[in-house]
Order: structure tokens, then C-alpha cells, then sequence
């Protein structure tokens, strides 16, 4: 299963959000975005319980991120 987290950091913080994004493991990538949001990473796991458990525990509590939303791939 593929999740897309798009995130909101604080002012200065994406690339730094980024890099630590990137050394999580189920994270196959990260990037700085323009727009409504700062960031978005990809997320792959074998469920929709180990998305949310990679988004609760492991991204959503690294320093500067804001806000996150995941949208679940569906294809």
C-alpha cells in the first residue's frame, strides 16, 4: 500500500523535515513543495495500520512539522 503524507511545516523547517522524512524506514521519498503545502513524502506499507502507524509515530513527531494529511493510493 502507497500513502502520499503532505505536510505543513514552520517557517524554515521543510528541508530540515526532509532529511529526517527521508531516514524513516517505509518513506521511499521526500521532497520540498510549493504550494499549500511544504512537504510531501511517500509513504509504503503492507496496510492501512502500518500507514498510520508510520504517520502517528514516526512522522507527524518530527521537530517543525506542523499539520499532515495522508491520502491513500487507491491503484
Amino acid at each position: 500500500m502507497k500513502a502520499y503524507i503532505l505536510i505543513s511545516t514552520r517557517t524554515g523547517e521543510a528541508t530540515a523535515v526532509v532529511r529526517q522524512a527521508k531516514r524513516l524506514e517505509g518513506v521511499i521519498e521526500a521532497h520540498i513543495t510549493f504550494g499549500p503545502y511544504d512537504v510531501v513524502a511517500v509513504v509504503e506499507a503492507v496496510d492501512t495500520k502500518a500507514v498510520g502507524h508510520i504517520v502517528h509515530n514516526e512522522v507527524q513527531p518530527i521537530p517543525g512539522i506542523v499539520d499532515t494529511l495522508t491520502c491513500l493510493a487507491v491503484d
